[in-house]
Parts: structure tokens; sequence; C-alpha cells
């Protein structure tokens, strides 16, 4: 090991967090990995490295980052807070930064590294750059010496912005185009970005300082489309330019021919106004590498694609705890009527047999049954600026906790045993689903399909009992779906059942409640 003080990583679980970790490692360096969730950090490969250590710590949580900083000389900050759950983005940035800065003049942390946006500092200069500068701004009043990178759009397999240009240039052959397709801008491969990261921590002459990283060429975002066609062997696109789409337009419409979602959409897309190119290259005598060009950064994305080997994705950043509500062992009062919906059914096989069937659910599998209201029902998220179904999966057969999948959020894959999803869509109201399965004898499982809903006032009400005779109609055909995709024999049912226990006491013991119509019953 280099260094033993442990280097601390916030943002593991993120899409370049997540990958700069094991390069760290790699290189010798201890490193300790924060997120939210210890339990999703766990699940990450990099995690079971000798050298790697795992703190759950949330920055708007100042005890818990001083806890995490503790016996810590360097700490990374790739952290941001653009995500459906913050309606003011740059507010919850701003407070996610003055706590790091305590928690850092507190602990004694001699380094921090930020990973910034590039952009010219003047009015017209959209809220997410003026954010990722001013939480820049409020890092260097830390006692620690400060560098930080100020990033062009970042390009690679799984980021917000290759996901973007890969589905808009292969969805639409013809465009209207609002005019920030013609500002310039110097894309730079993640691969570079993390060679950059990983080398300010190596050169010391590095700390103090502010450095723009970009690639090895200017362009704009058609030219872009255009490059990204051409490298996925598609035809030419037509792009005309046209002066009346505002960015709300334009992020409503990425969101819906996207999987980027429309809190996430909107503010790249206003950040794409402004012109970001490198105004000095210092960073470049200091940490040599070979820049990737555009072309060349897509021709390796693609390939990542193909070979279903992202390592990270734009989506593994999100919630991974249920809210209280669903926690065993609250009292009956908390959170308010919970409202739920059973289905199951007796399969011959062992769980271990059944498991991989339940573990691919989603993405390009599909939900084994009754697809086209899916369908339907993922086109209603995005019209409500939700994820929806395009979001899809990390990998077709592999399953993480905090993985994304379509518009939920995995939040537990204990393997053959449950796959617990936390509903991302728009709904007034907070939804789980469960698949749980149960061994009975040598040969035998039940299969158990729970859907829980904490309604938000009447329209939570009305949305649960609109769905709720829909709920009867898809889970008996998931269940029998995924007994085919198994060549599993169904024995008995399926049936609906309705749990006893309240809370995640029957998210743990499905199978033991019994039958009858549970429509607004809860489990008390």
């Amino acid at each position: 090991m280099q260094d033993k003080a442990p280097v601390l990583l916030t943002g593991g679980t993120g899409y370049v967090g997540g990958r700069l970790a094991p390069m760290l490692l790699e290189r010798g360096h201890r490193v300790r990995a924060v997120g939210r969730s210890a339990d999703k950090l766990r699940c990450r490969a990099f995690a079971s490295h000798p050298g790697c250590e795992v703190a759950e710590a949330d920055l708007h949580d100042p005890e818990s980052i001083k806890r995490a900083l503790e016996g810590c000389s360097t700490a990374y900050y790739l952290v941001h807070s653009m995500h459906s759950r913050h309606h003011d983005f740059a507010y919850a940035d701003r407070q996610a930064a003055y706590n790091f800065v305590e928690a850092a003049n507190h602990t004694g942390l001699k380094r921090i590294i930020y990973l910034g946006g590039l952009g010219d500092d003047d009015e017209n200069l959209s809220e997410h750059l003026r954010s990722r500068a001013e939480t820049g701004r409020i890092l260097q009043l830390a006692n620690a010496d400060v560098t930080i990178l100020r990033a062009a759009m970042v390009m690679g397999s799984g980021s917000a912005s290759f996901e973007m240009l890969r589905y808009l240039t292969e969805n639409l052959p013809a465009m209207l185009a609002p005019r920030w397709v013609r500002t310039k801008n110097q894309p730079i491969a993640v691969s570079n970005v993390l060679e950059y990261l990983a080398g300010c921590l190596e050169h010391p002459e590095t700390a103090g300082r502010t450095f723009d990283i970009g690639g090895p060429e200017v362009t704009t975002y058609a030219d872009l489309v255009q490059t990204y066609a051409k490298e996925a062997g598609l035809r030419r696109r037509l792009i005309i330019p046209v002066p009346l789409l505002s960015p709300w337009l334009s992020s409503y419409w990425l969101g819906l021919v996207t999987p980027v979602p429309m809190a996430l959409a909107r503010p790249l897309v206003e950040g794409l106004r402004n012109e970001v190119i490198c105004r000095e290259n210092a960073i470049r005598e200091i940490i040599p590498q070979r820049l990737l060009t555009p072309a060349e950064t897509f021709y390796r994305a693609l390939e990542k694609v193909s070979q279903e080997a992202v390592d990270t994705c734009w989506s593994d950043a999100g919630r991974t705890l249920p809210a209280e509500w669903t926690r065993c062992g609250d009292p009956s009062y908390a959170g308010g009527r919970e409202l739920q919906c059973g289905y199951r059914c007796l399969l011959s096989g062992r769980p271990e047999d059944i498991w991989p069937t339940v573990a691919a659910i989603g993405g390009e599998t599909g939900w084994y049954g009754a697809d086209r209201l899916w369908r339907m029902r993922g086109v209603m998220d995005d019209l409500a600026g939700g994820p929806g179904l395009r979001r899809g999966r990390r990998h077709p057969r592999e399953i993480l906790e905090g993985d994304a999948l379509d518009f939920f959020r995995v939040i537990k894959a204990e393997e053959n045993e449950r796959l617990l999803l936390l509903s991302e869509m728009k709904t007034p109201g907070e939804a789980l689903l469960e698949i749980h399965l149960e061994r009975f004898g040598t040969e035998k499982t039940e299969l158990t399909l729970l859907a829980r809903f904490l309604p938000r006032g009447v329209p939570g009400l009305l949305y649960w009992y609109s769905v709720y005779p829909l709920h009867h109609l898809v889970f008996s055909k998931m269940l029998r779906g995924m007994a085919a995709a198994c060549g599993a024999e169904v024995l008995e049912g399926p049936s609906r059942y309705t749990p006893v226990w309240r809370n995640s006491c029957a998210m743990f013991l499905p199978g033991k409640g019994g039958s009858g119509d549970e429509a607004g019953k809860g489990a008390d």
C-alpha cells in the first residue's frame, strides 16, 4: 500500500466513483468508500478487496461524515444532488458541501480532490454548471488543499450524457433541435477523467490548484450525433436547428425518447447552451496520457454495451433505503394506512432453480406477463417525468442491491430468497414490490408477489383503487410466466393472499397470512 491512511471516496456507488475505487485499489491505495447504504456498497466487486473499507454516511448528516473522515488524509468529492428526490439540487449541493467542509476541518483532512464542471462564470451560466462551480468555491473554504478538476461533458458507456446521445441518435433519424446543438464543447472520455483523478492523488504538485480537463477535440453536439451514428453503423442523421425549443421542452422531449428522466435531463440540457472548452491545459504536462477522440470513445462504449460489460451507469446512484413505514417493528400508526395486494403459487423445483428467472426480470427480459400493460405504465411514467421503462437494467442476469431496474430500484437481492424493489415511478404515494421464494420440502417452492403502497392523501387512494383490479390480472400472469420461463410446473394457484403482519415483517413472511380480498387492508 502506498499510504497507510485510507483515501476517502464519496460517491462510491456512483458512475465515476464506482470506477475510480477499483483503479485506486489496483494502484496500491487504501480506499474507504462512502455511500448512504453500506449494503449497497458491499455488493460492488471492489468492496471485497483487502484494501477497501466501507463506510455508511450521508453528506446531509454532518456527524456521519465526521465519522467517515476519521483517519483519512485525502478525500475525493464526487457527489451531486441532481436527482428527483431533491427539488432544489443547487441548495442540496450547497448544504452538502458546507457539511463536508465542517467535517474536513474537524478531522484535520489535508487534501480534497473535486470533480466539477467547465463553464465561464457569468450570468448566462446554467444552474447546473453554476452549482458545480459554487460547490468548488465552498470546498476551498476548508483548511485542506483543494484540487478542482473542471470537466467538460463526460462520455463513456453508462454515462448520462452518452445514454442521452445514444438513444436520441438511434431513435430519431431526423430531429428538430434547439440552437444549443451548435454550441462548442470539448467532451472527455471517462477513462481519461479517471486517469486525471487518480493522477492528482499521486502528484502532490496538483494540490491547491484548479485545472480544466477535456478531450483532444472541440466539437458540437450536432457533430457528436453524426460521429455516434457513424460508429454505430447508422445513416447520417438530419438535424434541423430551430429557435423555439426552450430548455424545458427539450428536456421533456429527451425524457420521452431517452432513459434519462426529466429531473436529470433538464439541468444537463440547460448546461449544453454554455460553451464548455478548456481555457488552459496545464494538467496535460503534469499527468500526460493519451486522450481519446469522441469516435474512439463511442467505439469503446459500444463495445462495452454489446459485451454486457458496462462497469457503472448513471442510474447507479439513487435511493436504496425504503421509508420508515416499511420497517419491521414500527408502531401501527407509523406512516399511515398501508395497502397491499399479494399473489402466490406453488411450483415444482427448488428456489435455486427458480431464482435465475426472478433475477432476470425487467429490462430486455420483460416482466413475464401483461407486458403491454407494463409498457403502457412506462409511457405514463415518461409523460409524468419519471424514469419509465427505457432505463432498463445494468446487466441482463446479474442483479445487485442499488441497481436501477426499469422504474424500480433494487433494495434487497437475497439470492434464492427474495427480490425487493422500490418504485421510482411518479405516483401519489410510496410503493414496494417483493418477489419471494420459500422452499417446501425438497422439490417444491412457493413463489409470491406482494405489492405494498402507502398512499399520499386522496389522490393516493384514488390511484391505488384504480390500478387494483389490474394487479390481479398482472400478478397471476407474471407468476405463470415465471414458472414457464424456468420450466417449472404450477402445482397450485396462482391465488390471492393477505399478509397479517405490518411493515417489513410482512415482507419476510409473505406466505403465512390468510387468503381473501386484501384491497385496502393494512397488515395490522
